[in-house]
């Protein structure tokens, strides 16, 4: 494929294998990972606000957290990795036959799910002795209490989630994007009301029945309501539930095959995430011992849900938008357009990624200020959240290729090899994490585990890639190079216009909300200009193609 200027292939602007075509399928993803990111931002501030980051928070977000890691170990890595791939296959087969195929992996699907839901809840204890660290008296009475009632979600996520790769392998990629948006809403309505019916620093021994009922009953309806709201897609998109188990024979025994790995992939992950939680929580209760604030696991999740969001509004999107289309060439055994694909997402996801992993090191102090610096949550609170959110800020992008990465092997049907490379990315942060506990200081600790999470992320996208590289032929480096390359470029602008308006705003007005809100809506908007117009300037064809695939959509255009 020749080579455009720019450093774009002259066939990435245009047809169905492209850039734009890549755009165009995750435009309405995008937008609606946006309004669900956005109003996941202000949950987090609400939850924030109300339950402030010290020992109640830690309990309600390890509990909360519990239902999400059960899934993602029994099904949620067979979605991705399997069912998309396997229903994509069948349909291409024998459109009638996929359709059968479809029904009998739902009715599965539905029947598992209750049963590891009402395993979860029995299990509450166990899971909060693994992630709780060393949470005791009250504050692990209540974490206990919340994972029996927050295991109910497992149900609804699971069905959400299955119910969303039946639409994605319909091409149907909005209502996922967009049912989390009511999920949010909700759980920021829990929040406030929790707000009003609670009087002072609500303590895991002073809460009351009401204000537990009323945080269980928003988080699980939350999730019931984000459920419910995919089935009318569903039916839009011709899909009809009939309970029906007659797998034919071979089906389970493929699909298991594939998930053995898979489980195998997500079971070791999960191994790494089980070690760093439990080390944010110990370092939660020592730096309450130590009165040194809340130093623990809260402000290490509120920076991750904050770290996750520019992958998640582009990567996702384009992901999300490539894994179907991958599965059908790696089928048809044309790797070369595997590798186009991958080379054309990984450039797209740059365009975005590099400039907000920028913004979000040069600017932590003002975005954790705006977003969480309220109720029961001071300014202090904030920075530590800001210091861990920086360390997160070095993840995004080998945090985005790797992901990225995992998905061309899915596309293959290899879900052995990412097990085995995830066993490098989870060792090495299982090593950085323990050394941080051990040797930092207890208000550093959580940091460092940050720090691990991006060494660990690192290693990943380096292993996936030498790997991928034999594989596919090669991985179009040279021009993933130049665009990185260009964009590096680019992006100094942004952060020395970002910095000075930094140090500017803090002179002029001090530190706090207002002069965050200046910050951030100055420094963006400026350094995002001077970031448009440079990489323009060099040539770099994806921001080109990207302008042009957002303004085509502009009303009036």
């Amino acid at each position: 494929m020749d080579v455009a200027p720019g450093g774009g292939a002259s066939g990435d602007d245009g047809g169905k294998g492209g850039a734009s075509g890549i755009l165009k399928s995750g435009a309405v993803m995008a937008v609606g990972t946006l309004a669900s990111r956005v109003t996941g931002f202000l949950r987090t501030a609400m939850l924030v606000a109300a339950l402030g980051t010290g020992a109640l928070a830690d309990a309600y977000n390890t509990a909360n957290t519990v239902p999400f890691i059960v899934y993602d170990l029994l099904l949620g890595g067979v979605l991705t990795a399997v069912v998309v791939p396997l229903i994509v296959r069948a349909r291409e087969r024998d459109p009638a036959y996929g359709d059968r195929y479809e029904q009998r992996l739902f009715t599965l699907a539905v029947l598992g799910l209750a049963v590891i839901t009402v395993v979860a809840v029995l299990l509450g204890p166990v899971f909060i002795s693994i992630y709780g660290g060393a949470m005791e008296g009250d504050q692990r009475d209540l974490a206990v209490l919340f994972a029996r009632l927050f295991a109910v979600q497992i149900f609804f996520l699971g069905v959400s989630a299955f119910s969303g790769a039946i639409l994605n392998t319909r091409k149907r990629f909005g209502a996922p994007m967009w049912a989390p948006v009511l999920n949010n809403i909700v759980i920021c309505g829990t929040a406030g009301a929790f707000l009003l019916v609670s009087t002072g620093t609500v303590t895991p021994g002073s809460i009351t029945g009401t204000e537990v009922t009323l945080l269980a009953g928003g988080t699980i309806g939350g999730m019931a309501l984000q459920t419910l709201a995919l089935w009318p897609s569903l039916r839009g998109s011709g899909f009809r539930w009939r309970p029906r188990l007659d797998f034919r024979k071979g089906e389970l025994g493929q699909m298991g095959r594939m998930a053995v790995w898979t489980l195998s992939y997500v079971v070791i992950t999960q191994i790494g995430f089980a070690v760093t939680t439990s080390l944010g929580n110990a370092a939660g209760v020592l730096g309450r011992k130590e009165d040194l604030g809340d130093v623990g696991y809260t402000p290490y999740f509120n920076a991750y849900q904050l770290f996750q969001l520019p992958y998640a509004i582009i990567g996702v999107s384009v992901i999300t938008a490539l894994l179907p289309r991958m599965s059908e060439h790696a089928a048809a055994n044309r790797m070369t357009e595997v590798r186009d694909d991958f080379s054309s997402g990984l450039r797209l996801c740059s365009v975005i990624i590099l400039p907000a992993a920028a913004l979000m090191a040069t600017l932590a102090d003002e975005i954790t200020t705006v977003l969480f610096a309220h109720g029961q949550t001071t300014a202090s609170n904030a920075q530590v959240i800001a210091n861990v959110l920086e360390m997160f800020s070095i993840a995004l992008v080998p945090f985005a290729a790797y992901q990225l990465m995992l998905r061309v092997f899915y596309a293959m049907q290899d879900t052995r090899t990412p097990a085995f490379v995830s066993v490098a990315v989870v060792l090495t942060n299982i090593a950085t994490a323990f050394t941080a506990y051990k040797i930092l200081p207890t208000d550093k600790i959580i940091v460092g585990i940050a720090a691990g999470f991006a060494l660990a992320q690192t290693v990943g996208a380096f292993v996936g890639w030498a790997i991928l590289r034999r594989r596919l032929g090669g991985m179009d480096g040279r021009r993933i190079a130049l665009t990185y390359l260009k964009l590096a470029v680019a992006l100094w602008p942004l952060i020395g216009f970002a910095y000075a308006i930094h140090l500017v705003v803090d002179t002029a007005l001090g530190e706090g909300l207002l002069s965050g809100l200046a910050t951030l809506a100055v420094a963006s908007a400026g350094g995002g200009i001077l970031y448009l117009l440079f990489a323009k300037l060099l040539r770099v064809s994806e921001v080109q193609t990207m302008i042009t695939t957002i303004s085509s959509r502009i009303p009036g255009r």
